[in-house]
Formats: C-alpha cells, structure tokens, sequence
C-alpha cells in the first residue's frame, strides 16, 4: 500500500530556488544543475522512456502463431473504414492525429454521463457546431488564476468523437462493406428533422503510448486481463473463446471438437479497450450487431479496400497491392490464418450463439481483432522526444525555459505526482504490484481515504457529471480496485489474479467518484482538446486550471485530490511549463513518420450546414462532410503538409 501526503502549500513544500534556476538555464552545465535541482524535490525524475520495457502478454504464444504478420494485421483493421457498420467508420477515424482526434466540427456532446440523470441539453452550441476558440474554457474564471473570481462561463458540454448515426442493424452480406441496418430517429443528435452522428459523451485518449497504461479507457474499464471477447476480463463470467480441442475416443482413434472455454491474457487492456468501440452503438456499429457479425463481414473483404498504402509503409509495405488501393491478400481471413495458431480458427463445427451459427473463425474475429490491434499499438511508443534526449545526457536538448519548466514540472508545480515515471503517469503497468493499485492518502476534505492509483479526481468538472472510475461495470462490480476489494478481496483477487496485501474492510472509507485515468503527456502539445470533457483548448489552459487549484475543488472536496490547490506560478513560470510540456513532443509523431505512418483515410467531419440548418441525404440522416488523410509512409509528411492541430492552435 502507497501512503502519499498531500503538500499543504507550495510554500512547505522543497522546491528549485531562484539561483538554482540560472544555474539550469545558462552555461555549459545546466543538466547537472537541473539534476542537482530536481534532487531537492519528489518524485525523482524519470529515465528516458526508451528504456522502459514494452508489456507483454506470457501466454501470447498460446494464440499468435507469426508475430510480425498479427501487428500488420492489427494495424490493417486499425486504419480500416470497412470495420464501421456504416463501412465509413475506423478506428483510426477517432485516433488520427497524434493518436488522438483533432476534429472541432460536430463534436459536441451534452452531460450524458451525468448522475443518476443524464443532461441531454446541449450548451455551448447545438449538434453540427463549429467550435471556435472563444468556446473555451468551458469552465472560464474572470481572472483564471483565481478560483475565487466570479464564473464567467460553466457548462457541461463534452467535446468527444463523432461516431456513427443511430441505426438498427439487419445483417451482413458477405464481400460487401455496409451492412443492412435501418435509421432510427435521434432525440438528442439532431438538426431539424435529420440525424447527425454520435458524439462520445468523453474526449478520446492518444492510442499512443497506451501499451504502458495499467488499464485503458479514462474510467479504467479495459481491464488488464483480456477475456477473449469484450473489455470486462474476469468481471465477464460467460465470456468464451472456441478452441478446436482434439479428444481421444477408447478405441484409441483421435478427433477434434471447437470448445468454448476461458482465457484469461495478462497484460492486455490495449486488447481490452479494442474490443469495446466496435461494438459501441455511438462509435462504430449499428444496434444489435455482434462480434461475431463483424467477423462474417471483414474476414470477407479485402483488408483496406478503397485506402491508399504507401509503397513504403513501416509494416504493410510487403502486404501492399501494386495498385496501391489496399493489401494484396484476398480477405482478412487469409491475414488470421497467417497470424495466429490453427486452433483457433481450423474448426469444422459451427458455434452456435443467440440463435445464429457462425464458422469457429468467425465467433473468434473480437479475439484475433483485440490482440492484433493490441500488437500494433505497442508499436506506437514515442520515446525520442527533446526530453528523453535531455535525460539521457544531452544538455542542450532542452532550452533554458523548458529546462526551467522541467523543474517547475518535479518541483514547484507538483505535476509529477500524478505524472510519473518516464510514461508521465502513475496510473501504468509499472506500478501494477498490488502495494501500489490502491493507495492511502489525505483528500481535500482532510480525510483519508483509499483510491486507486493513477485514478484522481482534480476537480475539472463536478463529480456527479461523470463518476468516472467510481462507476460500475454491467455485471454490478466497482469499476475501481477500491470499490471491489471494499466489498471483498476474495473477488478483488480472482477479478484481478493478484493477492492483496492491503487492509480494505467494508467499513474502509474509499475515495473514487470522479476520478479519472491520469493520461501521459507525451505529445500532449498534439493532442488539444484536454482533460477527461475536452474542456481546455489550449496548454495554458491547463497551466491555468492548475495554478489556481481547479474549477470545483470546493464543490468535490470529498474526493478530490489534496494536490489540487493553488499553486502561485508567476507568468514566466506558466510560459516555461507550458514550454517544458512541448518538450514532450516526438518529431515522428508531429510529421506522421514510422512507427506512425499509416494508409489513407477519409474522416467524416461534421455534415453540410451549421447547428442550426443541415442538408439531408434524403434518408434522414445529415450529408457527411468529409476531410482526407492521405496515405504515408515511412518518413512521413513534408512540412508542409503536417495536419494542424486542434482548431489549428499551435
């Protein structure tokens, strides 16, 4: 168990003087001084994420039987458009830019979250709108340094992904990529009499950099054991995979049978969280469509039919049709057989689920799909950052205002003791030794509590419009370590193959409503909008939420973090933080260069008209405005055609 005080003001707390900052920012030895400087403060600063260990599943070997040919694979259904009901929908449509979504037109998403009764009210602006910079923040303070001024602008408006419009599925059709479904009218995403496409009531995560996360999802509910089927691990007591079993009969003869059983992959949220949007009735599919569904159609189709490969792709180059439209295999099923063991998809007896039968290959596509994409994530590492460079010894990686800012970062700032370790948070696999899931600690209220690690509530919004990792799963469980090991740890122990150390008892008081993922900060100069609701435009924004100690702290005092109180940063020291944060940024990631290149894609952004009036397609759904991503490979975009960034803010 990790106890962790709360630093009562910046004042008691160690922190860089005003000598030892000119010694960082000038001269030939500033690192060493930059050392010297960050020893006076905790936590100690991080190695060089190019020496952190990429997580793996032990027992992968049990089901991928060509390694290289399951992370093209992977990457393949990744970018595809074909994956989407509407077979429009990747992805990689949420998951563009830096491994995130830089769109800002009809991404607006009312309080859905909100508890125990959703806000369906729209806010800032209607379905279709264009935000616009003076949208933000969504929280705004007269003098943002001071959370005591008068609230000049609060709303509960997310800024999420749009997703696919409101249909009920009918079938598939083998060789074709729509899918039968029909239009269902939509309460709530709307202009006029036309639907517009969902929007994600959060704001989507970088896939970047995600390999290293304990559990994914801003809520933690991608668990780290992968069931095979869904993103509820162990918590999913019916979840099967089928394995063609051979058995022995007693006249000595052999046969083999497709077997429904249990896995249980360590390791693996990555694989967790693939396996949730394309099932999400707001993200990618029509109501009512199954995995295995989805298996009859794409393992049909030639992989990224109708996208550009580049001829020098990092990883599908080889598997390129020389046309360039595509790979050159017949369909996704020739891909699975090369990637993973016969067992699992050489069966000659048909599953039977729901009333429907499905082929052993295609009630096993969520298995292949969340370990293949699995496998191509934990290729997205973006460890070649001016900062690691810095680290690793190179004294003039930095400036001397992001050196000043890094300081700030471990000392001042208090941004480390949520944004650990090389991966910049605390909520990663590193720390997944039970004595640091759950930690004790002093909240805001004084009180101490049990939280779970890397999950904190910092006061962006109040706690009841979105519980976050204090919510539960569909089977009635705690999303939180806390809240389950609170109920019992026998189940916290099976649920999460771990022996618990840890004194929870029902009586333990826990701190959790609220509290999200804390994500790294790589890139994070990329990845606009912030924070778990979109609501922060800009990294100032964020440097400011911070320095004045939250938009809610009064309101959340229960559960929030103690750290999350005024700060006193000056303006300089708000510049060399916002400086230091930029430092984060891979040059491979900015330019799209491998392990970051990808096929093409077209990406639907927003529909023709306003929020007010919209033009129809004639079916009842909103005309599709759409922007495209060209195809790239290896070496990335020219300068001048890097996409720009959230709202084209630098």
């Amino acid at each position: 168990m990790t106890i962790r005080e709360p630093q009562a003001t910046p004042g008691k707390r160690r922190r860089i003087t005003r000598s030892t900052l000119l010694a960082v920012t000038f001269g030939a030895g500033h690192l060493l001084a930059a050392s010297a400087a960050l020893a006076q403060t905790a936590p100690k600063p991080p190695e060089s994420l190019a020496r952190v260990a990429r997580p793996e599943p032990a027992n992968l070997g049990d089901f991928v039987a060509n390694r290289a040919a399951a992370t093209a694979l992977g990457k393949a259904l990744f970018w595809d458009m074909q994956l989407g009901s509407d077979g429009k929908t990747a992805c990689a449509s949420c998951h563009f830019h830096a491994g995130a979504d830089s769109r800002s037109k009809n991404t607006l998403s009312p309080g859905l979250n909100r508890s125990p009764t959703p806000d369906t009210a729209f806010e800032v602006a209607g379905p279709n709108a264009q935000l616009k910079a003076a949208d933000f923040p969504f929280h705004q303070f007269s003098r943002p340094d001071d959370r005591n001024s008068s609230v000049v602008r609060s709303v509960n408006d997310v800024v999420g992904s749009q997703g696919v419009f409101k249909e009920l599925f009918g079938n598939v059709i083998a060789g074709q990529r729509e899918e039968a479904r029909q239009l269902t009218y939509d309460q709530i995403f709307h202009v006029g009499t036309d639907n517009t496409r969902q929007v994600t009531p959060r704001n989507t995560p970088s896939v970047i950099n995600a390999v290293f996360n304990l559990r994914n999802f801003w809520d933690g509910r991608a668990q780290t054991l992968f069931n095979g089927a869904n993103p509820w691990g162990k918590r999913d007591p019916d979840a099967r995979v089928y394995k063609n079993v051979a058995s022995f009969s007693l006249l000595g003869g052999t046969s083999t049978k497709v077997t429904p059983v249990s896995v249980a992959i360590d390791n693996s949220s990555l694989a967790s969280q693939a396996s949730g949007p394309p099932m999400s009735t707001a993200e990618m599919s029509a109501t009512g469509r199954s995995f295995p569904d989805l298996g009859r159609k794409m393992l049909s189709l030639r992989p990224l039919s109708g996208q550009q490969v580049a001829s020098d792709d990092s990883l599908l180059a080889s598997y390129r049709a020389t046309s360039g439209d595509g790979l050159a295999k017949a369909d996704y099923a020739e891909l699975v057989k090369t990637a993973f063991r016969s067992e699992w998809w050489n069966g000659k007896q048909t599953v039977s689920l729901k009333g429907k039968n499905y082929s052993q290959i295609e009630a096993n596509f969520s298995l292949f799909f969340g370990l293949a994409v699995q496998m191509y994530e934990a290729t997205l590492v973006s460890d070649k950052t001016p900062f690691d460079s810095y680290v690793e010894g190179n004294g003039s990686a930095l400036s001397s205002q992001q050196a000043m800012g890094l300081g700030l970062f471990w000392g001042k700032g208090k941004c480390a003791n949520c944004h650990g370790g090389a991966e910049f948070t605390n909520a990663s696999i590193r720390r997944k030794l039970i004595t640091d899931r759950m930690s004790n600690m002093i909240m805001g209220d004084g009180n101490r509590a049990i939280y779970d690690e890397g999950f904190y509530n910092i006061g962006i919004t109040k706690t009841a419009e979105d519980l976050g990792v204090g919510g539960k799963d569909p089977f009635g469980n705690p999303l939180s370590f806390s809240g389950v090991a609170k109920q019992s740890l026998l189940k916290f122990n099976y649920l999460e193959n771990a022996f618990s150390n840890l004194l929870v008892t029902p009586l333990s008081p826990i701190s959790v409503n609220g509290s999200f993922k804390t994500p790294g900060l790589r890139n994070v100069a990329l990845t606009a909008p912030y924070f778990h609701n979109g609501g922060a435009a800009t990294l100032m924004q964020v440097v400011e939420f911070y320095n004045r100690g939250g938009n809610f702290a009064a309101a959340n005092r229960a559960d929030l973090d103690a750290d999350i109180q005024p700060l006193g940063l000056s303006t300089t020291e708000k510049e060399a933080l916002v400086a230091f944060l930029q430092s984060l940024t891979d040059e491979r990631v900015r330019k799209h260069a491998a392990p970051f290149d990808h096929p093409q894609l077209y990406i639907a952004n927003g529909h023709t008209g306003s929020d007010t009036a919209v033009t129809g397609d004639g079916s009842g759904r909103a005309t599709n405005d759409w922007m495209v991503l060209n195809a790239v490979g290896r070496n990335g975009y020219s300068s001048g055609n890097i996409p720009q960034n959230f709202l084209g803010l630098k």
